[in-house]
């Protein structure tokens, strides 16, 4: 039985390794460590959400059998819309994922720091930090290998590694039961908590992994009968994730500490309660976070700039090559020498509050085209929570600007 779950479950793992990055795995830490097990309901709402969003994603790919891009591009007629669509999707993932890998790289630097030290080079007036070319090299060639098994394997097993690393350590911590389940499944909004409950939630349903999984899923399934095992996958996999983060969670919870600001403060705090191997344990997991998101993201990327220009062939194709080659570039070396492109990634955080609510709509509205999807359209309690999410997505994504230009 444990062998089938294994071998059904593929492109979902990789959305899971895509939205558990360092970004998610921070957030997840400061929620534990200021509001301990309070805000765990969050992330329980987050991963429905996400479930339900990506299970039209993984329809509309298998049963299109195109990516999310391609058929935006295909469906929306109006030519001066279309162009905006097109680009508010190339500026907030092909733009912003670009912006975000630096941070991506650097999640796993930090976790492979808190093993091994850190890895610098002076050269004249700069620095380099060895390790983001370690990860850029790991991501270089399983992104330039180009075969869709060989890498979901690769993410699939990060992702597994990932989950033991947190999980354990959160075990190890011995969490209050009751307290855990109460969190999760009682909604409570403590002092200046909305921030970071927009946070849990804005980390985990990631516009660009709708691009992402409605590419995927036509790697590996072509037909409609495909669908049960596509929605399995989706289930387990992004269940998994949520499983992580509230691991993350749970383990910060159990410091008092408010000097701690991400997952290697959390590795440094808990060795001296729980022993170093609670340390390893969670820097090996950052780093699994960081170097997963680091190969997801430009993958992301090149698909969505595939459907958009309308390019054929695969991964091996040399405009796709270029596209992720370009972006795991610019993440390697804004990491390696510090620098953080803040007006770059404040035009990405921009891109992504205004994309994922029209993009949430427009899904929305393509899930209900019978000339797309014909007997596979949504059912009524599908759209109804539809719509109860893309409300959610319109909240957060104004949010998302109002902080952005402090608004708010």
């Amino acid at each position: 039985m444990i062998k089938n779950i294994f071998k059904n479950i593929g492109p979902g793992t990789l959305v899971a390794a895509a939205f558990i990055g360092p970004g998610t795995v921070t957030v997840c830490t400061l929620a534990g460590v200021n509001f301990g097990l309070n805000l765990l309901w969050a992330m329980v709402l987050s991963v429905f959400a996400t479930i339900i969003l990506q299970e039209m994603a993984a329809r509309l790919g298998i049963i299109s059998q195109k990516g999310l891009s391609e058929v935006i591009k295909s469906e929306i007629k109006h030519p001066i819309f279309r162009q905006f669509i097109m680009f508010l999707i190339l500026g907030a993932i092909v733009v912003g994922n670009a912006a975000y890998e630096a941070g991506n790289i650097s999640g796993g630097i930090l976790g492979l720091e808190a093993i091994f030290g850190k890895n610098v080079v002076q050269f004249s007036s700069f620095s380099v930090n060895l390790m983001s070319l370690v990860i850029g090299v790991i991501a270089f060639v399983l992104l330039y290998i180009g075969n869709y098994k060989i890498l979901e394997k690769v993410l699939v097993t990060l992702v597994l590694l990932m989950s033991l690393s947190f999980l354990i350590a959160a075990i190890m911590t011995q969490p209050p039961i009751l307290e855990v389940l109460k969190g999760a499944f009682i909604p409570k909004f403590p002092e200046k908590s909305l921030l970071t409950v927009i946070g849990l939630i804005g980390t985990t349903v990631v516009p660009y992994n709708l691009f992402l999984h409605a590419s995927l899923v036509k790697e590996r399934w072509k037909t409609s009968s495909d669908l049960s095992t596509a929605r399995k996958d989706t289930i387990i996999s992004i269940c998994l994730g949520g499983l992580v983060s509230i691991a993350i969670m749970i383990s910060a919870a159990a410091m008092t500490s408010n000097t701690i600001a991400n997952a290697a403060d959390l590795a440094e705090s808990l060795a001296p309660l729980y022993g170093k191997f609670a340390k390893y344990l969670l820097s090996l997991g950052l780093f699994a976070a960081g170097i997963t998101s680091a190969i997801t993201a430009p993958l992301a990327a090149a698909y969505v700039a595939k459907g958009c220009f309308g390019w054929s062939g695969n991964l091996k194709s040399n405009k796709f090559r270029w596209v992720w080659f370009i972006i795991l570039f610019l993440g390697v070396l804004f990491s390696s020498i510090g620098l953080k492109p803040i007006e770059i990634i404040k035009f990405a955080q921009v891109a992504n509050g205004l994309l994922l609510p029209i993009i949430a709509a427009i899904l929305l509205w393509i899930m209900n085209r019978k000339s797309v999807l014909g007997k596979f359209t949504n059912s009524t309690i599908q759209n109804v929570f539809g719509g109860i999410i893309l409300l959610v997505s319109l909240f957060l994504g104004l949010k998302s600007i109002f902080k952005v230009f402090n608004l708010f």
